[in-house]
């Protein structure tokens, strides 16, 4: 039997892959799916090769180069075996491009899904992207024009956020459903998918959070991650709630995100929101010099602006988060509806829903 190969990296990556995979599934039933991701993957039926937590960071990715180069010696193996008919990489590309660099040796297509974001850092890769991917479906709006400039058969398809957002609840069904009280304020903390930004954010976050209950009598908070992240109770004084972003974000009236896809779906739901990250001094080092982008956050990055207030390594500190998200809790405050107007043009941008089915169906027509 012929098979997809379909490859996600973390945790973001594992959710697209699963819903692809189910699109997938119902326009070429007699293709087998096999790939590397996590359990979401694995509950929609993809036959698992590895299932691993992305890395990033240029030092944390280090520690992890002999375990991808096993299973890129795996990959390769299976490639030249015949069976497999189309790759599809998503997202991670440290990775991802050297699987479509082996596929296209062994004559087998690559579809790219949510490619390499050359146009914040290694721009150089458009090349080789121009080489080695068949088709790529991209889901931010500038990404298109970028790439076909560069020679890559690119399609913008819409960001998949919004197809889980097509029902998202309203604020008190939101917190019906994450079993919080309809009234009084809350703030939402995300402060990262993988273990390693909750060790260098998880501290501050919770700094922030206490602040803000000291200045806003009766706050309630909440911390959302990941269902592969384990957390002591000494780590969080505060109700963990797993796999349910869109329904924390709409329940909550402030946000407080880790930089990536939640600043996103931040936008998208309408949340105010500040935007954080700290990696190691490093790899913070390097990336200030390579990456060409003014802004870190994905919101930010779609509206050309900042949208969001960014708190980005040794300006991640807890009393300025915490001024920086206080006024946002007001209704009626300038700074909460310029953000608000803000975010409501970033979700305009972002296309319209559907990109896992026409991602599926440029998949099902690339399969001879």
């Amino acid at each position: 039997m012929r098979e997809i190969l379909i490859l996600a990296g973390e945790a973001s990556g594992d959710l697209h892959g699963a819903i692809l995979a189910e699109r997938v599934r119902a326009l070429r039933p007699e293709v087998a799916l096999v790939g590397t991701g996590g359990s979401r993957m694995r509950t929609a039926g993809v036959e698992m090769l590895e299932e691993h937590e992305g890395v990033v960071g240029f030092v944390e990715v280090l520690r992890h180069i002999p375990a991808h180069l096993r299973l890129l010696k795996r990959l390769k193996a299976r490639l030249a075996e015949g069976r497999v008919a189309l790759v599809i990489c998503i997202d991670y590309p440290g990775f991802n491009m050297r699987v479509a660099a082996a596929a296209k040796s062994a004559g087998v297509p690559v579809l790219y899904y949510i490619t390499p974001q050359v146009w914040a850092w290694r721009s150089g890769r458009l090349k080789t992207m121009a080489r080695v991917i068949t088709k790529a479906a991209v889901i931010l709006p500038f990404e298109e024009e970028l790439l076909r400039a560069a020679g890559v058969d690119a399609t913008f398809v819409g960001h998949p956020l919004l197809d889980r957002a097509r029902a998202m609840p309203d604020r008190a069904e939101a917190r019906h459903r994450i079993a919080v009280p309809v009234e009084g304020e809350m703030l939402a903390l995300f402060p990262g998918s993988r273990a390693q930004e909750i060790r260098r954010h998880l501290a501050d976050f919770v700094s922030v959070a206490r602040l803000l209950e000291a200045r806003r009598p009766g706050l309630r908070v909440i911390l959302s991650v990941a269902p592969t992240i384990e957390l002591r109770d000494a780590e969080v004084p505060f109700p963990l709630v797993r796999s349910a972003s869109f329904d924390v974000l709409r329940a909550a009236d402030v946000a407080l995100c880790k930089s990536g896809t939640t600043t996103l779906e931040a936008a998208v739901a309408g949340c105010p929101c500040a935007i954080v990250y700290r990696t190691s001094p490093i790899s913070f080092a390097i990336a200030r010099r390579l990456v060409r982008i003014p802004n870190i956050g994905l919101l930010n990055i779609v509206a050309g602006r900042q949208v969001a207030p960014e708190f980005v390594q040794d300006a991640f500190r807890p009393a300025a988060v915490a001024d920086a998200l206080d006024p946002l809790f007001d209704p009626a405050s300038a700074p909460r509806r310029a953000m608000e107007a803000g975010l409501a043009e970033v979700r305009a941008r972002l296309g319209r829903p559907g990109a896992s089915e026409r991602v599926a169906a440029m998949a099902a027509g690339m399969i001879a």
